[in-house]
């Protein structure tokens, strides 16, 4: 059965490169936020694990469907009784040097119902910030968008770069999306310029729920992320925001306002065009 309205919450994280550290913080935050009467939860991408290099994942990479991480992510979600939407897992491909990032679902009794592969990979050179990043180095990119079908309605999972390609969420719009989470890690500098713009964009061009998971801080390899993790209505207003620091950012999710939204403001039903997957 579909819940009309429920507690929804986002986790901040500053991950760094000690595995077993990361899930006992989020681990606390999470049990937080379900204290606060969260029914689904969003971790940010990469929660448990960020090393000074790219290619540190692949010391942490684990078969599909076995590993601490993973076993962590269905323990919590059963223990809690709450859907958990597990951030990125470096999860392990044909190839030694290659992994996918993949934005796993949990219900409430703890079985994955849900795999997503990162699509879009974060190559860029940003000169202000003297950074460089190669994504395609380690992470193997998904080649499938992915739908759930949950208590709260259809969600379309996306993972941080994702956010500047609307094509994606326009075709998860065709297959009936109602919410789309986002696990991210944006850079300091496009999180300044870009992060909440597009996020509220986003919300507002498919009249959805945005449930936006970042990290935000300073990690061992020098890096900055943005953090700002927010949760938008389909209107595009913040419903609720962490700027900085470690926590859980928790609104109520009314999809009973999102029908009547879409309702009154039918411009999803004005579309000339739509997108479709290669």
């Amino acid at each position: 059965m579909t819940e009309q309205k429920y507690m929804a919450a986002c986790i901040q994280l500053a991950s760094g490169s000690n595995l077993d550290a990361n899930l006992l913080e989020t681990e606390k935050l999470v049990e937080h936020a379900a204290r606060q009467g969260a029914r689904l939860v969003v971790l940010p991408e990469n929660f448990a694990f960020m090393g000074a290099r790219c290619n540190d994942l692949l010391e942490v990479k684990e078969a599909d469907g076995d590993g601490p991480i993973q076993q962590f992510l269905s323990q919590l979600a059963r223990r809690l009784g709450i859907w958990l939407v597990g951030g990125t897992v470096p999860i392990a491909t044909q190839r030694e040097d290659k992994v996918r990032a993949a934005c796993l679902v949990f219900d409430d009794q703890g079985r994955r119902v849900a795999r997503y592969d990162k699509m879009h990979l974060f190559d860029a050179r940003l000169v202000e910030a003297d950074e460089h990043y190669v994504e395609s180095e380690t992470i193997e990119p998904g080649d499938a968008p992915c739908l759930v079908e949950t208590p709260f309605g259809r969600m379309g999972l996306s993972v941080c770069y994702d956010l500047r390609f609307p094509e994606l969420y326009r075709h998860l719009l065709d297959q009936g999306m109602e919410l789309l989470v986002l696990p991210a890690a944006f850079t300091a500098l496009t999180g300044e310029a870009h992060w909440e713009p597009l996020l509220r964009a986003r919300a507002i061009e498919n009249l959805s729920f945005v449930l936006a998971a970042a990290q935000g801080g300073f990690h061992i390899s020098g890096r900055q992320t943005w953090g700002h993790t927010m949760i938008v209505d389909p209107w595009g207003i913040k419903l609720a925001e962490q700027t900085s620091g470690n926590g859980p950012v928790l609104a109520t999710i009314d999809r009973e306002f999102q029908q009547a939204t879409r309702r009154n403001f039918p411009s999803l039903e004005h579309r000339r065009l739509h997108c479709a997957p290669e």
